[in-house]
């Protein structure tokens, strides 16, 4: 460093003697500053220009921080033209003229009264001038030129951060990069060492190492393990001065942590699990659980469960519960203890997520052991068919056999079994069952057309007696088992569908209420190919017992001279007229009996009326009014006299009628208010054809 200073100061000297040579011609008398401070190094020494009256130095330089007991002497200012007489005076301006640096008038030396740091301001900017003392004539311009702060090393480096956080893959390559700590230096960069820093590790060997330069922190040994150690704390120096001795440093904190990775397969802690399950148990229920260990975490620690061989693969399953890392079996289909009492699965425990860098490691997944046994339980009786259907033929006299039931105890007790039936589905006790032997027999006869099927519940149940060495009747036991609910160990039950046979026991019947119409006419128009009506019938019995029907007239009428019905062998018929000449005032309505029968065994029939009113038709055949003609009474009468011949009227045809008592005759009398023109409507009597 001595050798470098002196070297520049010589080259300064070399400069000036040159330059002093080759400007000598040149008029004197231009201000000229002397240095007396430190020179600058390299490029930043003393920068010179051309000027008609001499050279002029354009900076000078000071050191910061600089506490001795006089004032710093940064430099001298010397005009040309001063002779020493003390006529010339030096005036100094600009940034700290006065406060930080003053000038001596007289022999213009400048020194600086304060202590200057160059982190606070690196330089000034000063102007000096020569002047009459006297009349402060300026004596040539006004010079400027720069006072730089020469800095020194009085700042030590700084991390941006006092702790740092980092995270690295577990199992990394030597070499691998985990963070970039960075310091800074408040010092000048461009002048000495400074600010020039170098890191180094002081706490975290032999696992991490620090590049010198950049700060990047890296891992120096291989296959470290998080298992084993999953934090790391590591202490990073800065140090100014190149690191050199007498430097400046600062320290932070670095926390690393090794995140993981799936290089540990999952490994069960036994090899064979002991478990039981009842006899009793019910599809879905949990028989035990198996735990496969893996020391990673997260992802890479999750592990799913399967079967993959034994006995039991069909009778029990796994899954996985994701909260504990557990594999849960569960029964899959009922067990019987009598059958087989014990099974054995091979369970596999494997990893979900498999990293391939690692794969050397695997395989990634453990097997075990699962023996499973039976336990016996008390079991409810078993039905030998999941259901029943049976048949009994309507109106059947009670204590008809409509069919049994039998259940039996699946366990080596073989307890005895009792027959009831659930009366929730028999409420109106159609049927009643033999509690030892299960037949199901009925208590009232049954219609097959109010409901054609019935379906009751029955239940068996298991009892169970304490008093074994006593014999009791079974009447008596039934009364025990109805007085002591807790007899009734076990119970099951099974539907029981009962179908209602049908026997041919209703006769068929008009399907609706029909009622036929006809127009009068002459005896001389000709007969309409067209039926009057066409009917057909119902029948409550099955399609067995019930079409085909068969319509017809009763024999004592199949020779009317009126009407008369033909079979359409369709299960329908039409009714047609044997004549004409129908007319309204000799009789306006005929009721017309039919015969229909169905073709069960044995057959039944019913006789139905039907209704054929004769009424009043237009030339198309439309139907106008179906009313009898009234025979028109001059209605230039009074209302009263019209009540008194009505009433004598009623009185007549009272008496006449006295000696008819036949249902089939009918009277009808109509009588229209004195509104409308008085009218008597006599109807004279019907008669069925």
């Amino acid at each position: 460093m001595k050798e470098n200073y002196c070297l520049q100061a010589a080259l300064v000297c070399l400069g000036m003697l040159c330059h002093s040579q080759a400007f000598a011609p040149e008029r004197r008398g231009h201000l000229r500053p002397s240095f007396h401070g430190h020179h600058e190094k390299g490029k930043e020494g003393q920068v010179l220009q051309r000027s008609k009256r001499g050279w002029v130095w354009n900076q000078f330089f000071v050191i910061e921080e600089y506490t001795g007991p006089d004032p710093v002497l940064v430099g001298r200012l010397h005009s040309d033209i001063d002779s020493g007489d003390g006529n010339i005076k030096y005036i100094l301006s600009g940034e700290g003229a006065g406060t930080i640096f003053v000038i001596d008038d007289k022999s213009g030396n400048i020194h600086a009264t304060k202590t200057l740091d160059r982190e606070e301001r690196a330089q000034y900017t000063l102007m000096a001038q020569a002047v009459d003392r006297d009349t402060n004539r300026p004596l040539e311009p006004p010079s400027e030129f720069i006072v730089k702060v020469q800095d020194i090393n009085d700042n030590p480096p700084e991390f941006l951060h006092e702790t740092y956080h980092a995270n690295v893959p577990e199992r990394s390559n030597v070499g691998t990069s985990v963070i970039q700590v960075t310091a800074s230096d408040a010092d000048d960069p461009t002048y000495g060492n400074s600010a020039k820093l170098v890191y180094s590790i002081l706490e975290g060997q032999p696992y991490f190492s620090v590049e010198a330069q950049t700060g990047i922190i890296r891992t120096a040994l291989p296959n470290m393990d998080r298992e084993a150690k999953e934090e790391y704390h590591v202490v990073i120096q800065a140090k100014d001065m190149g690191g050199h001795m007498g430097g400046l440093s600062g320290t932070t904190k670095v926390t690393i942590t090794l995140t993981d990775v799936n290089d540990n397969p999952p490994k069960f802690p036994q090899s064979v699990y002991q478990m039981s399950v009842s006899e009793a148990a019910v599809p879905g229920e949990e028989v035990g659980r198996v735990k496969a260990k893996d020391p990673d975490i997260g992802e890479n620690g999750l592990v799913t469960y399967s079967i993959v061989d034994g006995d039991g693969m069909e009778l029990f399953e796994i899954t996985t519960d994701y909260e504990t890392q557990e594999g849960v079996i569960k029964l899959k289909k009922p067990v019987d203890f009598e059958t087989k009492r014990a099974y054995s699965l091979k369970v596999e425990a494997a990893n979900v997520h498999i990293d391939p860098k690692f794969i050397s490691n695997g395989p990634f997944k453990d097997t075990v052991t699962v023996k499973i046994a039976v336990e016996d339980a008390d079991e409810p009786p078993m039905f030998l068919a999941p259901s029943y259907i049976h048949e009994v033929q309507e109106n059947a006299a009670a204590g008809t056999v409509v069919g049994r039931v039998h259940a039996k105890d699946p366990d080596a007790a073989n307890s005895p079994i009792r027959y009831s039936i659930d009366r929730h589905t028999d409420l109106d006790r159609f049927f009643t069952i033999n509690p030892e032997d299960g037949f199901i027999k009925t208590t009232k006869p049954l219609d097959r057309e109010e409901t054609a099927w019935l379906n009751i519940t029955v239940f068996a149940a298991e009892i169970q007696y304490a008093w074994t060495n006593v014999y009791f009747s079974l009447t008596f036991l039934d009364c025990l088992h109805s007085l002591l609910p807790d007899n009734r160990h076990q119970e099951a039950k099974v539907p029981v569908a009962i179908r209602i046979l049908d026997v041919n026991d209703n006769a068929p019947k008009f399907a609706a209420p029909y009622e036929g119409f006809i127009c009068e006419s002459d005896q001389t128009k000709p007969l309409s190919n067209q039926p009057i009506v066409t009917i057909s019938a119902d029948d409550k019995d099955d399609t067995a017992n019930g079409p085909r029907f068969i319509f017809s007239l009763p024999p004592e009428i199949i020779h009317n001279p009126n009407f008369t019905v033909r079979d359409n062998r369709d299960n329908t018929a039409g009714v047609y007229a044997r004549r004409g000449g129908f007319s309204r005032q000799k009789q306006d309505l005929y009721l017309l009996p039919i015969v229909i029968s169905d073709g069960g065994i044995p057959p039944m029939s019913s006789t139905n009326t039907l209704t054929i009113k004769v009424c009043g038709c237009d030339v198309n055949g439309a139907l106008l009014s179906c009313n009898a003609e009234a025979y028109i009474l001059n209605a230039g009468l009074s209302t009263g006299a019209l009540i008194a011949i009505l009433a004598c009227i009623v009185i007549l045809l009272g008496k006449g009628l006295k000696g008819t008592s036949s249902p089939r005759e009918d009277m009808r009398l109509l009588y229209l208010g004195s509104k409308s023109p008085a009218r008597l409507m006599i109807r004279f009597p019907i008669k069925l054809v």
